[in-house]
């Protein structure tokens, strides 16, 4: 069940009546806190943690990359008044003040900026508080909200949740809405068909590869794709060399760009007939795209799938 964002609301009513000046305002007084509870919005965020914002988040602070991307999307870009030092997209983003990043984020900093709320990666199984003072923030006005999508299809959801929480719930319902659309197609493009054996890379020194239980290999097995460690405990295991040959995959795919990306796929294509995958079958693919839980990352696994896609006419020889 998806984590559900909603407002609270008020029944109660103040019959009309005559009422000196003084009185007014003292009325107005005691039932201001009411008014803004009734306006107050219930989250659950991706680290299973409850939070009350007692009104939309109009001022906002991101502390990982993919939420901004995530914020953007939602409609939200306007009210992010301060970004961690990874973020690189939208163009927008580069432009906003820098508060440091997920694990070193610099407190002061955030608090200058009097944000509503803070959006950070729930590292892991849970929330890594990475020094800030919760309980100060809290005193403050300003929530906490871990953001973690594990499947693609959490890309969508979360950015409904967070245009719930800024106020640009139309926009993000469309987007939401386009980005299920081609999830779907995807899907039912690839049900079925014939499983290509894929190795996934991430770094080359050392060389880390991914589980199928993150989102990266949600997105092998949306396009068909066997993980070829897929079976591994850790969510980002390091192989060898001897152990990417030993399984013999009919593709690699290296989570890489610029030269980096060019010197693991030159060192793939070394190996010849005694792997697979070369020469034909070796790609490199963005890692920003591809490693942030974004809209970006269902446009890089549309290529993704159509690398794979091209492994599989390989294989039958068409």
């Amino acid at each position: 069940m998806r984590p559900r964002v909603r407002r609270s609301s008020s029944t109660s009513a103040i019959a009309p009546e005559r009422r000196r000046p003084w009185a007014a305002v003292a009325v107005a007084l005691v039932l201001a806190p009411a008014a803004a509870l009734a306006q107050a919005i219930h989250a659950r965020d991706d680290a299973g943690r409850d939070i009350t914002l007692p009104a939309l988040a109009r001022r906002v602070v991101s502390l990982a990359p993919h939420a901004t991307e995530l914020l953007y999307a939602a409609g939200a870009g306007s009210a992010i008044v301060g970004v961690d030092r990874y973020s690189n997209y939208p163009p927008e983003a580069v432009k906003l003040p820098r508060v440091g990043d997920g694990l070193h984020p610099n407190a002061e900093r955030i608090v200058a900026l009097a944000p509503d709320l803070v959006v950070l990666w729930a590292y892991g199984d849970g929330p890594a508080h990475a020094g800030l003072p919760e309980s100060l923030l809290a005193r403050l006005g300003i929530r906490l909200y871990y953001s973690n999508p594990r499947k693609l299809a959490d890309i969508p959801d979360a950015i409904e949740r967070l245009g719930e929480l800024t106020g640009t719930l139309t926009t993000a319902r469309a987007h939401a809405a386009d980005l299920r659309r081609r999830l779907a197609a995807l899907a039912a493009r690839h049900a079925g068909q014939r499983p290509v054996r894929v190795f996934y890379q991430v770094g080359s020194q050392p060389m880390y590869t991914v589980n199928d239980r993150g989102i990266i290999g949600d997105a092998l097995r949306t396009c068909g794709a066997v993980n070829v460690f897929g079976g591994l405990p850790a969510a980002a295991p390091m192989v060898g060399t001897e152990g990417v040959l030993k399984e013999n995959p009919q593709a690699i795919i290296v989570g890489q760009a610029g030269p980096g990306a060019d010197a693991a796929l030159a060192a793939w294509k070394a190996f010849g007939p005694a792997l697979a995958a070369a020469p034909d079958n070796l790609w490199a693919i963005d890692p920003d795209a591809m490693h942030r839980p974004t809209p970006r990352m269902i446009d890089a696994t549309e290529r993704l799938c159509g690398m794979i896609d091209a492994a599989r006419r390989r294989a039958a020889g068409r």
